[in-house]
């Protein structure tokens, strides 16, 4: 498969910004489902695959490859970590970044060891998805029995498969707080006030360490922001297309 697949959904001669939207561990381009058709109205919309890379860096590396010449760029939770290898690799295409619930901190030794210890438990057993829990856990305390949303969470992870989440649950994240100075792009991040997988504090730092940086905090929402809040995280999209250059600014 492509690694972009392009929205043919926007209107005829209107000169729309170019919008390229990273998705979250064992993710797809599903995880935007419920915001595509209205976003679309105001960007041109590219999925990036992260399903191929071993490492950040392979997986920026890939998108770049297949990304328009110059983008705005919206990365969710690992997303996010890609986007920032994105703008530290090419900054000079990024037109302005947003981050959605991730984070600048690294894989601490006794996570990496964890999840090796995991990997190896399932390297000869069949893939059943996301445990309920860890399900459960992804959404807010008032959605962890909303089946529908559930089973979207699953079905791209069932689809996505084995080989791809033992890829991306041992791979190492590397601490980004030293290199956030030097994102020079309009960024905006975008935090969940019940996210329990990544915390306000974390976005707090992001915000914190890019200059310029704007931080909004979204209420009663869990780490799934896509799909747990569609609307509003389409209109804090739009406001912040609409607002910020449609040109990268000189380095």
């Amino acid at each position: 498969m492509n690694s972009f697949s392009n929205n043919s959904g926007n209107h005829a001669g209107e000169n729309l910004p170019p919008l390229l939207l990273l998705p979250g561990m064992m993710c797809d381009h599903r995880l935007w489902d419920n915001m595509a058709e209205d976003l679309s109205r105001h960007a041109t919309l590219s999925f990036g695959d992260l399903s191929r890379g071993a490492t950040i860096t392979e997986m920026a590396t890939q998108v770049l490859a297949q990304a328009p010449a110059a983008f705005v760029l919206c990365g969710f939770s690992m997303g996010g970590y890609v986007a920032q290898e994105i703008v530290r690799l090419a900054p000079e295409r990024v037109i302005s970044l947003v981050l959605i619930n991730t984070s600048a901190t690294g894989t601490t030794p006794s996570e990496r060891n964890n999840r090796h210890e995991t990997a190896q438990l399932m390297a000869n057993r069949s893939f059943k998805g996301v445990t309920t829990g860890n399900l459960r856990r992804s959404v807010h305390v008032s959605r962890a029995q909303d089946q529908h949303l559930l089973d979207h969470i699953q079905r791209m992870a069932l689809d996505l498969g084995k080989d791809v989440f033992l890829r991306q649950l041992i791979m190492v994240r590397d601490d980004r707080h030293n290199g956030l100075e030097s994102i020079n792009c309009p960024t905006l991040v975008i935090a969940a006030r019940d996210d329990r997988m990544r915390s306000v504090n974390e976005s707090q730092a992001l915000a914190d360490g890019i200059s310029g940086a704007r931080l909004i905090i979204f209420e009663n929402c869990g780490h799934m922001t896509p799909l747990e809040q569609p609307d509003a995280l389409n209109n804090a999209l739009m406001d912040w297309l609409n607002a910020c250059p449609t040109t990268v600014s000189p380095l």
